[in-house]
């Protein structure tokens, strides 16, 4: 069964590297154009391409993927089957080219979670497991019949990050274990429909700055899952002596604060904590703009609050 690959970030890279180590043949890879990045707007590659050049595979790297030159040597790959794991919406053209269809690893148990930042939310909401699902590709984003799914449970303190990383790991298998399915026509479609009956579903908006500051008037343990969903990427921030204050990783306690929500306290030595509408969020792990991240003992030996 030939395969075409689409994808960009590092979480894409697990996926494809199990699909060849499995046996699979991947006659193309379609990733993100070279994008200028950094001071010195060097071209920068998807984590994606660099690991196709790496093993001398075929890469497309469209603008407009309704381009009739794109398309026209997409189907001279004549694929059966194109994967699609974190890379950008498909016109119908492309999805419904192959004979078995496009199918799609999303970083949620659908159908709760459909969007662009499953990861992130999950977390935000102070969800207590997450996981991963394989579905055929519809018009409408993240909708289309479940082929197979799995669990993995979001520990207390865990971060976007590191959920990102189980869940990579985790995807690249069910991915495998999909396509093998396939291959072998042994599947059942499960319509998102039925499973959404009797449930008001959860959604996974793209995340903006303004998502990303943080409102201290809310209870702690809110304003704690907010700070780990977001890290370390996009991050998030509060004000501190009118500059940028991104934080990564914090504590919480449950101690009556007895100040305003967004005051904090600090012995400029060993801690920092930020009021909040129950409790403090015991800062960890910062970066304060202009500076490097560090942690806070290495942060507050270089300034005075």
């Amino acid at each position: 069964m030939k395969i075409v690959f689409m994808g960009t970030p590092e979480f894409a890279v697990a996926s494809l590297d199990a699909l060849i180590k499995a046996g699979f043949d991947i006659v193309g890879v379609i990733t993100a154009p070279d994008k200028p990045a950094g001071r010195g707007q060097k071209l920068n590659e998807s984590a994606v391409k660099q690991y196709a050049v790496a093993k001398g595979l075929k890469v497309l790297q469209p603008e407009k993927l309704r381009n009739p030159e794109f398309l026209a040597e997409l189907k001279s790959l004549q694929a059966d089957l194109q994967v699609v794991v974190a890379f950008r919406m498909l016109p119908e053209v492309v999805w419904n080219m192959p004979p078995k269809g496009t199918i799609n690893l999303h970083a949620s148990l659908l159908p709760n979670y459909r969007g662009a930042a499953p990861i992130n939310w999950a977390i935000i909401n102070g969800e207590k497991e997450s996981g991963v699902t394989t579905f055929f590709l519809k018009q409408d984003i993240d909708t289309g019949d479940i082929l197979f799914s799995e669990s993995v449970p979001i520990k207390p303190d865990e971060t976007a990050g590191e959920l990102h990383d189980a869940l990579m790991v985790v995807g690249a298998g069910l991915l495998v274990k999909t396509v093998k399915a396939i291959s072998a026509g042994n599947y059942k479609e499960q319509p998102q429909d039925a499973l959404a009956t009797g449930q008001e579903l959860k959604h996974a908006p793209k995340l903006f700055k303004e998502d990303c500051l943080i409102d201290f008037i809310n209870p702690v343990e809110k304003v704690y899952n907010r700070i780990r969903g977001l890290s370390p990427y996009p991050t998030a921030y509060t004000l501190l002596n009118g500059k940028i204050l991104k934080i990564f990783k914090t504590e919480m306690s449950t101690v009556d604060p007895g100040i305003f929500p967004g005051g904090f306290l600090t012995d400029d030595k060993t801690f920092l904590k930020f009021a909040c509408k129950d409790g403090f969020i015991i800062v960890k792990d910062i970066q304060l703009e202009g500076k490097k991240r560090m942690g806070i003992e290495e942060f507050l030996r270089g300034v005075r609050l």
